[in-house]
């Protein structure tokens, strides 16, 4: 049986915006500082932003006065978002698809896609990105990558047994990696680079840390907005969060941390790709 489609999964997020907007981590301000001095952004630099989601990241490109258009699919996510951003005049949300997004003739100087590019289909995706954008523009991805220190307690270590008991087997179920396991690599969201080769690149890597932390229902929320979760049968998946919720009050002191580390990959269009 074919696995569920990337759209699909993507509009999961669709269904709680206001709880995907309240519990997700935002992006660090040098991040953000660290993209402009790369892309030689200032203000008026006009950005594309694929599956803007609640406008997290859009609050902070328009902020610093950039003329964005962002794409976003779903029709909760992309309401919240305008809602979000109805004090910023350089700002404009479509409700599509990138896939399906009428580009019009616009071009870009760079694309942001942050903790979404994984839900756009390579095929279309990647040749699209290069073709929007302007001669020697930036394509940028953003993510939050969940990390665990060794010896600290992690919540998915101290409620293994709950994750086996509500959805035996399932295959996502899995400790996060240590902070030094991911700075040792630069995959988890994927190279800059089309699915043939050298539409982007090379590319430059940037980690920054930050932490949440929450009480034991605030823990399930943050699962609650998390697609592998969203994806369980409603019953098995509030079964599973609030036995969580209630390990965290019990065993936990009420306290939880996630560590992440947000993650900048950022790649330049080449103006002539090379030949596969």
């Amino acid at each position: 049986m074919a696995g569920p489609d990337r759209r699909d999964l993507g509009r999961v997020f669709n269904e709680v915006p206001d709880l995907y907007d309240r519990v997700r981590p935002a992006y660090p301000d040098a991040l953000w500082a660290d993209l402009a001095s790369i892309a030689g952004l200032d203000r008026g630099s006009r950005v594309l932003e694929v599956r803007c989601g609640t406008g997290q990241a859009t609050r902070s490109l328009a902020t610093l006065g950039y003329e964005v258009t962002a794409v976003e699919p779903g029709e909760g996510m992309a309401a919240l978002a305008r809602r979000h951003l109805a004090p910023h005049n350089n700002v404009d949300i479509e409700t599509t698809t990138f896939e399906d997004w009428d580009d019009r003739g616009r071009r870009f100087d760079v694309i942001v896609a942050a903790a979404s590019w994984h839900w756009v289909g390579p095929a279309v995706g990647w040749p699209k990105a290069h073709e929007v954008l302007h001669p020697g523009g930036w394509f940028a991805i953003a993510g939050n990558v969940v990390i665990r220190r060794p010896g600290e307690p992690e919540v998915y270590a101290g409620t293994v047994d709950l994750h086996e008991r509500f959805s035996p087997g399932n295959p996502d179920w899995g400790h996060p990696p240590t902070e030094e396991e991911v700075r040792a690599t630069d995959e988890g969201w994927g190279p800059i680079d089309g699915p043939e080769g050298g539409l982007f690149g090379p590319t430059v890597v940037r980690w920054y840390p930050i932490e949440q932390h929450f009480d034991g229902d605030g823990f399930a929320d943050l699962l609650r907005s998390a697609s592998i979760y969203r994806r369980l049968e409603p019953d098995v998946r509030e079964g599973l969060l609030d036995a969580i919720a209630e390990r965290i009050r019990t065993t936990m002191g009420d306290r939880a941390t996630r560590r992440y580390l947000s993650l900048l990959r950022v790649g330049q269009r080449r103006d002539v790709p090379a030949a596969g």
